[in-house]
């Protein structure tokens, strides 16, 4: 039997989204209801909560419901383009926030402090980019630089870049980064390549290059952990 449907202006005062947020705060409210304050309304048969509910299973989850396009948004009955482009301005802020959260310097001390780090900045990308972490001598982290930008499988990375910055900077040490957007977390040959391309250019410049992490969006290989070094 189908549920009956019960419009947000129908609940007590304390259910509706907006007014929860208000009465017992942000944390409180479900990712649903969350989404349902942003598209503010539903279909003429279904709440903007009940919407959102169908939205989020749809996606799975938030990491995957951040990547859809506003053409996925609009396949859904009762959202718009001016939904769609709500929901995901609201969702790159959110990656925007963790990425300078990510941004803030501090010592490294394991791979997965590394990849800590660069998650919120390249882990969910669609494209591949290139990074170094510049490290003084107590492995504090100088300063971070993306190096290079590419397409789905690759990206090209100039040595002698790598270590112009390293040197103004005057960085001892380096650990470089990049992404796999197809999740798969095994280095190519080009990636093995490049890794000992600049492991040779910094020890004739005794600049250390002290691991290579490829990350994607839940895990990481470190060249280090696996041995490769």
């Amino acid at each position: 039997m189908d549920a009956i449907y019960s419009p947000i202006s129908d609940w007590s005062f304390e259910d509706r989204p907006r007014e929860k947020l208000m009465l017992k705060g942000k944390e409180a409210l479900s990712n649903a209801e969350l989404i349902a304050i942003l598209i503010g309304s539903g279909s003429r048969n279904e709440s903007a909560v009940d919407l959102s509910k169908r939205i989020l299973l749809s996606a799975k989850n938030l990491n995957a419901l951040g990547k859809m396009s506003i053409l996925q948004f609009t396949k859904f009955k009762g959202v718009g383009e001016a939904k769609a482009i709500t929901i995901m301005a609201a969702l790159e802020l959110g990656r925007r926030r963790r990425s300078e959260d990510a941004l803030k310097l501090g010592k490294v001390t394991s791979s997965k402090i590394v990849f800590e780090m660069m998650q919120p900045i390249i882990g969910e990308l669609s494209h591949e980019e290139f990074w170094v972490l510049f490290l003084n001598n107590s492995n504090n982290v100088i300063s971070k630089s993306q190096l290079s930008k590419g397409g789905i499988t690759g990206t090209i990375v100039d040595v002698r870049l790598v270590f112009k910055l390293a040197l103004e900077s005057g960085a001892t040490s380096l650990i470089l980064c990049h992404n796999h957007p197809s999740g798969n977390l095994m280095p190519s040959d080009a990636d093995k390549q490049i890794t000992k391309k600049l492991k040779v250019a910094g020890d004739s410049l005794d600049v250390k290059i002290l691991d290579h992490l490829i990350i994607t969006e839940t895990k990481y290989y470190s060249f280090v952990d696996e041995g490769i070094f």
